[in-house]
């Protein structure tokens, strides 16, 4: 929402001297929040009203010249005199008679561009007519900016006379109803005031539950109530008596069209421009001026919330009937677009057919055009949910449609219908010449019970029931009796504000007016406890681990698609393909739970490597969704109460298994190139060591088998085992899976559960012999078939409590050993907690150890 300083100080009498910086704070105050205030750069010099008074159409030239004679005023002329000045001109939207901006000789413009006498296309240029662009107002370079047409230049004081006229019969005086002095002032005045170069726009982003924010008249009563100033509502005015030939209406869908108001405007001149003024604050608020009719509309529905439409009434056929679309029926609408409608689509219709998407986007058959002299004015209230589902189902939002979602006051339709029937015979001519006010189904307005003590009760300060009376009154709520300091007060909300449905929503207003920064600040005070879970510290533990490993963390969206788990070549059986839909997803592409953390990483690592990196390893802690067998569906509860045991029962048992993960994708090289080496790349051996890095860190002695499972390679992927139940799997990714993904060749990856991971014991403090150890190194040749950690076992095994460790350092696989063999060799550290152990007691102790690898896989000594 962009709002004009001037506009809303039209609308209300702010404090003498508020700045624009001190509005917008007190805006922010209030609950309102500011995104900018836009200014306009500074002009220095003189910037004068011009009229012209002669224009010389130059020949011979490529592009169409104008040498222009223009009164700049009494004594801005050459050497000071009263003359006009010839300035050349390349813009041909002027015509002799109109008032526009001159920059004299000596002015800056913004960006720094500088105005001076200059011979030019055989003329002295003294001076120059500016553009929008050229004056800091916008982009608009079109022409140049016209203040006022000849016509209406003329007319100007009998505008100012009738403004002046219609401000003193009433017309909601100081409110807005007839804008600025709309009185052009004579040549030679400063043209700053008038183009608005020391207005301020300010940006707010309004939340969609404030709907009425939308507004100079939302805004001005927010900021009446925290100045505690008077406000006159320029939506609460006595409309004329009805007036015959008003155009007949019928409302077929009662629900979805609260009221349907129109004023019926004939005779208006459609050449007519809209003022100066309207236009410049309506491109302040970010709308394109369009022409007169349109504008009035689009000037309105700003100034008081309410959209409007119009309708070329010499184009419509017959009755308006509002009613639900007919399936598959076709509509044009403004924008030139042929849509077909669906039957939940609320549709404005004569004997033609639908003529305007209801609250969304007029129809181009009966669409105001240059020769329209007869104008329906419609001003309506339609049902949210119902714009709401159009706009998204075509895809079209609008100003409009953006109020009527949020939901407009329904008792403004036929004041706003009138406004804009006012401006437009002000400005167009034409008189009044009907009016026409249906009603649907009233929109319901149900009195709020506030109990006195609950404003302090949920905000934690006290509040005089007058204060929270007052405040309530200011923001347009009836209270209704209750005069009793113990007696709830009853409070009817007003008809703009929609939000307000229960005692909290009116303690918020109260608290906001009142100013949130006058709540005391009182930090609750920490319960004893013994601080994390042992499954957090683990948790930060790991993640710690891993990233002082060289990892990165990252979050990725918890939700994936069937089509992903296909691209990791996933069995139609394996239990990741069970999928928890989403209801209402965020992503359309990603509809259901994840059961997997590899899709979200490997998403990441795709999109670090399309942005030009090449080295990756990253890793993510989360939950994946498993879905219970047999589980209850979970049962639909309230919120104005806590449910019971046996809702909070079954709502547990419909949940979702959702185990801690943890995964880690490794891309490109493990260590990089450098002057101490080649580098490595990453490989399948990195990612069971990250395997092994996690289960120590946790606490856990783990078992590393071979093992197959998609999405890893079949040869080369471990089954990462507590004693003899697999917690994960770890290893290089299959080619396939590589190749389709597009990622480096041998990429690896983790994922284990953390949840399966046994609770970490209390650490002993391990027994240090103080005796000497015995290194022993073993050389076996076994079968390939053996894993080395099943050959490490059985050394382990057979060399008994008197090996105290042992490593496995070379793997060879060549000439030096049989086929189908390979060479393990072992570091081996023998020691005795009690003595020294001999030579002859370490040998027996290696003897031991290689005959169990003996026995169980054939080892022998190399």
């Amino acid at each position: 929402m962009r709002l004009s300083l001037e506009w809303l100080r039209d609308a209300l009498a702010l404090p003498a001297g508020a700045r624009a910086d001190q509005v917008a704070d007190t805006l922010v105050r209030i609950g309102f929040e500011v995104e900018d205030l836009h200014t306009v750069p500074p002009t220095t010099g003189a910037l004068v009203i011009g009229r012209v008074l002669e224009i010389e159409e130059l020949t011979g030239l490529k592009k169409p010249i104008r040498f222009c004679q223009v009164d700049v005023g009494p004594g801005n002329g050459p050497d000071g005199s009263d003359a006009p000045r010839g300035i050349i001109c390349g813009a041909t939207n002027f015509a002799v008679g109109d008032a526009v901006v001159v920059a004299l000789p000596g002015t800056t413009l913004p960006g720094g561009f500088q105005i001076a006498s200059r011979q030019t296309y055989g003329h002295l240029s003294d001076g120059m007519i500016c553009s929008n662009r050229e004056l800091g107002l916008g982009s608009e370079h079109d022409g140049i900016l016209v203040l006022a047409t000849a016509t209406a230049t003329a007319g100007a004081a009998a505008d100012g006379a009738a403004a002046s006229g219609a401000a003193a019969s009433g017309e909601a005086a100081g409110q807005g109803a007839t804008g600025p002095d709309e009185a052009m002032p004579a040549p030679g005045a400063d043209a700053r005031p008038v183009i608005g170069s020391d207005d301020v726009v300010i940006e707010l982003a309004i939340t969609p539950d404030r709907g009425y924010a939308l507004s100079v008249r939302g805004l001005a009563r927010e900021l009446a109530a925290a100045y505690d100033l008077a406000f006159t509502d320029p939506g609460l005015r006595d409309l004329p008596d009805p007036v015959a030939d008003g155009w007949p209406v019928t409302i077929a869908d009662p629900i979805g069209c609260g009221r349907f108001a129109t004023v019926r405007v004939r005779g208006i001149d459609p050449t007519a421009p809209s003022p100066y003024w309207m236009r410049r604050r309506l491109t302040a608020a970010g709308i394109r001026a369009i022409s007169l009719a349109v504008d009035v509309t689009n000037y309105v529905m700003v100034e008081l919330g309410q959209p409007l439409h119009a309708f070329d009434a010499d184009k419509l056929a017959g009755p308006i009937t509002v009613r639900r679309a007919v399936e598959g029926e076709k509509l044009v609408t403004l924008d030139g677009t042929k849509r077909t409608l669906v039957a939940d689509d609320l549709v404005v219709a004569d004997e033609s057919g639908a003529i305007s998407m209801a609250g969304v986007m007029g129809g181009e058959s009966t669409e105001i055009s240059d020769g329209t002299t007869n104008v329906i004015i419609e001003g309506a209230y339609w049902d949210p949910p119902v714009i709401m589902r159009t706009v998204r189902r075509h895809r079209l939002p609008s100003e409009a449609a953006r109020r009527f979602e949020r939901a407009v006051d329904p008792a403004i339709a036929a004041v706003a219908a009138q406004r804009a029937a006012e401006l437009l015979v002000r400005y167009g001519g034409g008189v009044v010449a009907g009016r026409s006010d249906v009603w649907g189904e009233p929109v319901p307005r149900a009195t709020v019970d506030l109990p006195t003590g609950e404003p302090e009760r949920l905000t934690g300060r006290p509040y005089e029931r007058g204060v929270i009376v007052r405040r309530l009154e200011q923001v347009g709520c009836a209270v209704e009796g209750g005069d009793g300091e113990a007696d709830p007060i009853p409070v009817r909300p007003p008809t703009w504000r929609p939000d307000l449905t229960r005692p909290a929503d009116l303690v918020e207003e109260v608290a906001r007016l009142e100013g949130f920064d006058s709540i005391p600040s009182v930090l609750p005070v920490a319960p004893a406890g013994t601080g994390l879970t042992p499954a957090q510290r683990r948790e930060r533990l790991v993640a710690a681990d891993l990233t002082s490993a060289g990892l990165t963390e990252v979050l990725s969206f918890p939700f994936q698609s069937a089509a992903e788990l296909d691209r990791l070549d996933l069995p139609a059986d394996d239990a990741r393909r069970l999928l928890i839909q989403v209801a209402n997803p965020l992503d359309a592409d990603r509809p259901a739970m994840r059961t997997t953390l590899l899709t979200g990483l490997l998403d990441t690592v795709l999109r670090n490597l399309s942005r030009g990196a090449k080295d990756l390893s990253v890793f993510e802690i989360g939950s994946v969704f498993l879905p219970r067998r047999n589980a209850p569906v979970a049962p639909v509860v309230g919120v104005d109460r806590r449910p019971d045991g046996t809702a909070l029962a079954v709502l547990d048992a419909a949940l979702p298994n959702q185990p801690l993960h943890v995964a880690a994708v490794l891309a490109g090289a493990r260590e990089r190139a450098g002057w101490w080496g080649t580098g490595r790349p990453a490989g399948w051996a990195d990612a069971v060591e990250l395997a092994r890095r996690i289960a120590a860190t946790a606490g856990v002695q783990i078992r590393v088998v071979a093992a197959e499972q998609a999405p890893w390679h079949p040869g080369r992927c471990a089954s990462i085992r507590v004693g003899d139940w697999p917690i994960g799997y770890a290893g290089e990714l299959a080619p396939k899976v590589v190749e389709r993904l597009g990622l480096p060749p041998r990429t690896a990856a983790l994922e284990l559960n953390l949840d399966g991971l046994p609770a970490r014991q209390t650490p002993t403090a391990p027994a240090i012999s103080a005796f000497p150890p015995v290194n022993l190194d073993v050389a076996l040749v076994v079968p390939d078939s053996a894993p080395a950690a099943d050959v490490a076992a059985a050394l382990r095994d057979g060399g008994g409590e008197l090996l105290e460790s042992l490593r496995l350092f070379d793997v060879y696989s060549g000439d030096q050993v049989a086929d189908g063999s390979r060479s393990l060799a072992f570091a081996m550290i023998v020691r005795a907690p009690d003595r020294t152990l001999t030579a002859a007691e370490a040998t027996q102790v290696r003897d031991r150890a290689v005959a169990a690898a003996a026995d169980r896989f054939g080892a022998t000594l190399r």
